[in-house]
């Protein structure tokens, strides 16, 4: 089964993470896909054509703090067993997220839910609307759940 799990850079993504290598057996999970969804500046820029270079430098920098989103994510799941890739896309958060396990085959999503009040904000519910339009179960990691700490059979 193909996991995809969605981080915004928080650590409530990062206990997701650890949530789902608590409970999950690293033998029937295959592959995991560690995903960002950068949401595009605005069409229209209300900057003068003289600032047209920021554009560039902001993308730049929310691409970055995406691909260090990912890697400590990854970092969670470094020896885990399955193999993971990291991908960054670019939209609707909910709607990229859906998009990447469908063209995955995902078995699994597995998102955090409200990981602050900015981002819940900025977000809204993504959480939500990846619930209501996934064709996979989804995992929702609420703020404050521990990951299990069962022992695993080896």
């Amino acid at each position: 089964m193909h996991v995809v799990i969605a981080t915004d850079g928080s650590k409530q993504s990062l206990n997701a993470a650890q949530y789902l290598r608590s409970f999950a057996d690293p033998e029937s999970v295959t592959s995991v896909s560690v995903l960002a969804v950068i949401s595009p500046l605005a069409a229209v820029p209300f900057a003068t054509e003289s600032d047209s270079g920021h554009k560039d430098i902001e993308e730049l920098s929310f691409r970055t703090a995406a691909q260090a989103a990912t890697a400590q994510v990854a970092e969670v799941l470094d020896g885990w067993g399955p193999k993971v890739t990291q991908q960054i896309r670019s939209g609707s958060p909910a709607s990229e997220i859906v998009k990447a396990a469908k063209a995955k085959d995902a078995g699994l999503i597995v998102v955090a839910s409200q990981s602050s009040r900015a981002s819940a904000v900025l977000m809204g519910s993504v959480a939500h609307r990846v619930l209501n339009s996934a064709t996979c179960p989804v995992l929702v990691v609420r703020p404050g759940a521990k990951p299990k700490k069962a022992a695993r059979k080896k």
